[in-house]
């Protein structure tokens, strides 16, 4: 095993790090002011002085408010951006917090409030400072939380932050991550998908250290003897994260390092990408008209001819453009699928809904359609005065 120090990241190895950013009007760069963020914000400061032309760059510091020692962090954010030539800004977690799910609910204010901050800036992506640690521990704990294929594939060194995800963060919503929620919408990089940051409502998420230990970006502020802050939660044993940080070193000595780890994702991730080109051509040669306006439709006989992992996304893709009740959760769909295949092949009827949107078979057609809204419930006032129940539409 080396035990070389570290290298810090050199000016020669920024341009493929951010390679492709250039043709962005701006960035908005993802600061807290901790060891990688700051080394975000240095490193693509260097790369944009060393351009002729190139985006604005805007860091943006977000206080969720839980600590103290955050608005002092900020300010020495904002006063190293300044000294770095960049635009800074601070914005605020308000409102009520959640007494459980703390972190993962601040998370999904911070991408919420960072798409936000990038569509007033006319940025077309925001970037933040995910490392290959980090990489490592997502997918851990997404084994643990029994995820699907594209759950393990870990974070993307390219994805987005959908406009309606109204606070989920794009891991959250990340189609086959067990029982946490899903989204059809397919990660790829911005030079295969160059139109991904113009489409409405979206805002490019992009990790250019994601291949790069942490190590690396603290020996790189060691170098430049730049501080940065020491956030206490990232050890609070109460977070899956920390506790797993304290068993990495463990776990490593049986082969399952950082590094591996990381591989994995990589490997996953390029598994992934092909089955999502399968369901892209399923989808192209399935879908037929449907009487139901606005519906997706497929040629049932097809999709029973499909393999199992295929038919799963397909259905799961027009679920999530078409219901209204959030993401969809991989087990409640693997459910639904298999429903699905005991009608057709008993030539039962099938109607079933899941996350605001109705699946029917309709020989020939499979049919997927926004689903009505639920009944609710009103309140009203009796006769003497009590207040009573009633339904309405």
């Amino acid at each position: 095993m080396s035990t070389a120090e570290p290298a810090p990241l050199a000016d020669a190895e920024l341009g493929s790090l951010f390679s492709g950013l250039d043709k962005f009007p701006a960035l908005i760069l993802g600061v807290s002011g901790g060891p990688d963020s700051t080394a975000l914000m240095l490193l693509a400061a260097r790369w944009r002085a060393g351009r002729k032309t190139g985006p604005r760059l805007l860091v943006v510091t977000i206080d969720h408010g839980l600590r103290p020692e955050a608005k002092a962090e900020a300010a020495a954010v904002a006063k190293l951006a300044r000294k770095l030539g960049l635009a800074h800004r601070t914005l605020r977690w308000t409102g009520r917090k959640p007494k459980t799910g703390l972190q993962q609910a601040a998370r999904a204010a911070r991408y919420r409030l960072l798409a936000e901050a990038a569509r007033k800036a006319g940025a077309g992506a925001v970037l933040t400072a995910h490392t290959r640690d980090d990489q490592a521990e997502t997918v851990l704990i997404r084994l643990m939380r029994g995820s699907g294929l594209t759950g393990l594939a870990g974070m993307q060194n390219y994805s987005v932050i959908p406009g309606r995800a109204e606070g989920a963060s794009p891991e959250s919503r990340a189609f086959g991550q067990g029982p946490s929620p899903g989204s059809g919408f397919r990660v790829r990089s911005l030079r295969e998908r160059p139109g991904m940051r113009e489409r409405p409502g979206m805002t490019a998420l992009v990790r250019p250290f994601l291949d790069i230990p942490k190590a690396r970006l603290i020996a790189t502020l060691e170098a430049a003897k730049i501080p940065f802050a020491d956030d206490p939660s990232n050890r609070d044993p109460r977070f899956t994260r920390a506790r797993l940080r304290t068993l990495m070193p463990e776990i490593a000595k049986e082969g399952l390092d950082v590094a591996r780890l990381a591989l994995l994702a990589r490997r996953l991730g390029r598994a992934n990408a092909a089955i999502e080109a399968a369901v892209d051509r399923a989808e192209a040669e399935l879908a037929v008209k449907s009487s139901v306006p606005g519906a997706a439709a497929y040629d049932a006989a097809g999709y029973a001819g499909l393999p199992g992992e295929i038919g799963l996304r397909l259905l799961g893709r027009a679920i999530d453009r078409l219901g209204k009740e959030g993401p969809v959760e991989l087990a409640k769909l693997e459910a639904l699928k298999e429903a699905l295949d005991r009608a057709q092949a008993s030539h039962a009827r099938f109607r079933r809904t899941l996350a605001g949107a109705i699946v029917t078979l309709k020989s020939p057609r499979i049919v997927v359609e926004g689903a009505p809204p639920r009944r609710g419930k009103a309140l009203t006032t009796g006769r003497r005065g009590k207040t009573t129940r009633a339904k309405t539409r």
